[in-house]
């Protein structure tokens, strides 16, 4: 490697491997548990625990460490239902054929369809954002480096911290996002919306599509060379 400053690595924990397997067997048994709903209670959740969730997305990886991320963490009433209606706009026109005919048969077995009503009645709303350009200092302006890449990475942190956290979550990508842009109020020229996720507490009558139970198996998902 080339010179670079750098510090001791301190706080690897390394575990004895029959824990090793054990930590990660329950790990993937809390992961199973974790299911995209589309019913949300208005149950509060503390501001304390969405603002712990989004640090750590913070930690995630990213190219040349700029961390090209934002997120908004929405809780006003009014915001969310601006955030609703526009969706819904949006949504309308994708199911009456915008989508295509094999797009929407996807869909079907999920029972989805333009109603977005979780985007009023969920707690918190948080967009994430990409930025083209930024860097570790919030005056650097320098180009962003696997931009896609890192939020990706940063918003399955994001989602796994929210469902360890014991908050039921939804991903939701409506094409095209630029109305976040501007209900967030952030800069159209540098960001760009990446996905809206919803959060907060299932309600008494949330359901789970069997369609989403299925998971390829192993051998369909990995291969060992």
């Amino acid at each position: 490697m080339q010179d670079h400053a750098n510090r001791p690595l301190s706080d690897f924990i390394e575990y004895p491997q029959d824990e090793m397997l054990s930590r990660a067997e329950s790990f993937l048994d809390n992961c199973k548990r974790r299911h995209s709903i589309r019913s949300f209670s208005n149950r509060p959740v503390p501001k304390e625990i969405i603002e712990a969730c989004i640090k750590t997305a913070g930690t995630a990886p990213s190219g040349a460490n700029h961390q090209p991320w934002h997120f908004v963490a929405i809780h006003s009433a009014d915001v969310k239902k601006q955030i609703r209606q526009a969706a819904e706009d949006l949504e309308r026109s994708f199911y009456e054929g915008r989508a295509g005919e094999e797009w929407l048969d996807a869909l079907k077995p999920l029972g989805t369809d333009a109603q977005k009503p979780y985007l009023e009645h969920a707690p918190w709303l948080i967009a994430v954002f990409s930025q083209k350009k930024g860097g570790i200092h919030s005056e650097d302006k320098n180009t962003n480096y696997y931009v896609h890449e890192s939020v990706g990475l940063a918003t399955g942190f994001l989602i796994q911290a929210l469902h360890n956290a014991g908050l039921a979550t939804l991903t939701h990508t409506p094409k095209p996002m630029s109305f976040l842009t501007d209900i967030c109020g952030r800069d159209r020229d540098n960001e760009r919306p990446y996905m809206l996720l919803i959060a907060g507490y299932p309600s008494e009558d949330a359901t789970v599509p069997e369609h989403a139970l299925v998971k390829k198996p192993m051998e369909e998902i990995a291969t060992f060379l």
